[in-house]
């Protein structure tokens, strides 16, 4: 029973939990502490530093923990999945009207107004990434290891259609190297 329970609440956080894993933290904690009592407050507080320290997203993390503290390894499992399947349904539906609409005028249409505003999303990001703790020898002296490796990249990708792959590896192999 503890197995159905666990599939019904992640599932139900999964589906209602808006604003990304540290928005479910709340809900998790109510569900898995004040309504079921599955954990204590100092369990699920100890679940949830685990889950900051793990890599991945930390709602994904806490799921998998609070689900194998009650339900074993099987319980992880369900939280697990329970946790996503709303958001692969979700994405599954989605896709599939817009490739059943692909040709549709208004589809195209919204399509066409997301391209420049994703690519500045993208820029704008790239901007955010631009610091002296990114680009530690940031500026424009002698020795701008991280500027000359950005530049050059950006020039592999762009210009010249290299595989991301390669400009990926070649460049962290480089930042080794130099830094």
């Amino acid at each position: 029973m503890t197995i159905l329970q666990l599939i019904y609440v992640f599932f139900k956080i999964g589906l209602l939990g808006f604003g990304g894993g540290y928005a479910m933290l709340s809900m998790i904690q109510f569900e898995c502490v004040e309504h079921f009592a599955w954990l204590t407050n100092q369990q699920i507080s100890d679940i949830i530093a685990i889950s900051q320290m793990t890599p991945g997203p930390i709602s994904i993390n806490t799921a998998t923990y609070v689900g194998y503290t009650v339900g074993g390894f099987f319980g992880a499992v369900a939280a697990t999945i329970s946790l996503c399947l709303p958001s692969i349904l979700l994405m599954y539906f989605v896709i599939r009207f817009l490739m059943k609409n692909k040709e549709n005028h208004y589809v195209q249409s919204v399509f066409g107004a997301l391209k420049p505003v994703l690519g500045g999303l993208i820029l704008a990001a790239a901007f955010m990434l631009v610091d002296s703790e990114t680009f530690c020898d940031f500026g424009l002296g002698e020795y701008n290891f991280s500027v000359m490796i950005f530049v050059v990249s950006f020039v592999a990708l762009f210009f010249f259609k290299i595989n991301p792959m390669v400009v990926i590896g070649v460049s962290g192999l480089l930042g080794v190297v130099l830094f």
